[in-house]
């Protein structure tokens, strides 16, 4: 399933990302990578959602979350 259809409190693995090489290499300069786990901490279905990676609050943008694979842990 894609990460911008995560629901608040689901513990989520990443599995893939299909962003731009530029956006993809900020993501992992910031701690998200294939294999991270991230936390959904609040979705709004329109814009923005904020997910908690290794210890660290983050909104993602949600055509960012589009492109970004998970699976329930």
């Amino acid at each position: 399933m894609i990460l911008k259809k995560g629901k608040d409190g689901d513990d989520l693995l990443v599995v893939s990302m299909a962003l731009p090489e530029a956006v993809e290499r900020r993501l992992e300069v910031l701690g998200l990578t294939e294999g991270s786990h991230v936390l959904v901490m609040n979705n709004k279905k329109k814009g923005a959602m904020v997910v908690k990676i290794r210890g660290t609050r983050f909104a993602i943008g949600q055509k960012i979350a589009e492109n970004i694979t998970v699976k329930e842990v």
